[in-house]
């Protein structure tokens, strides 16, 4: 591993522990040339899972862009960042469990969407809202009733 500083590769690991749940190895090295410390991250190569859009172009799946997505729809709403990595980790999870190498943006949308409804609702309506492209106040009442079920019909 090359220093960030000296760009010398010869360092020695002073720490190594798990990180996000296990699917991380966090390491602190000091550079045996200038002496400073820095850590790495050591992540699990996954198999490529590519996502099928719309246009029928593939891509990678990101799961810096499912983050991104979920960081959003719960901005301003009680849900910590380990709740939300831990909800990134069990999309991301599903995903390579259920597809083995393309999954259409769309079924990546829905897994998000069962997740999010899940953790909370206002999350997953803000994210439904921009995902399934909202046009007018009864898309919100037909989301809103989808994951509130009965208790929309009695209430009012």
């Amino acid at each position: 591993m090359r220093c960030p500083y000296c760009h010398v590769d010869n360092d020695r690991v002073l720490d190594t522990r798990s990180a996000e749940g296990g699917y991380t190895v966090r390491r602190k090295r000091v550079c045996n040339s200038c002496q400073r410390r820095f850590s790495t991250a050591e992540t699990i190569e996954k198999l490529g899972v590519r996502v099928v859009k719309s246009d029928q172009t593939r891509e990678p799946l990101d799961r810096e862009k499912i983050r991104r997505g979920i960081e959003r729809a719960c901005s301003k709403r009680p849900i910590p960042s380990s709740t939300i990595e831990r909800v990134v980790q069990d999309i991301e999870a599903d995903i390579y469990a259920n597809y083995e190498s393309e999954v259409t943006s769309t079924q990546v949308g829905d897994i998000v969407m069962r997740h999010l409804a899940i953790l909370d609702e206002v999350a997953y309506i803000r994210f439904a809202s921009v995902y399934r492209e909202f046009d007018d106040a009864q898309d919100f009442v037909r989301a809103i009733s989808a994951i509130m079920g009965p208790k929309v019909a009695t209430s009012g």
